[in-house]
């Protein structure tokens, strides 16, 4: 890995650009906005289950 791959690297014109990235963590951001009192439940759901199967876990060791 020499000095030319680092300058044909940044070079480079294919990939994923900034806008793209941007609009992709846009997206998200609002899909987190609207669904956030379900993604919420879920979360607590998850670890309230895990929390109740905790103790079964280490009873069989």
């Amino acid at each position: 890995m020499g000095k030319e791959f680092w300058l044909a690297l940044a070079k480079d014109e294919s990939g994923i650009g900034v806008v793209e990235i941007i609009l992709i963590l846009v997206v998200l951001i609002a899909l987190v906005l609207v669904f956030k009192k379900q993604i919420k439940k879920l979360v607590d759901d998850i670890f309230k289950t895990i929390q109740t199967n905790s103790g079964s876990v280490m009873k069989d060791f």
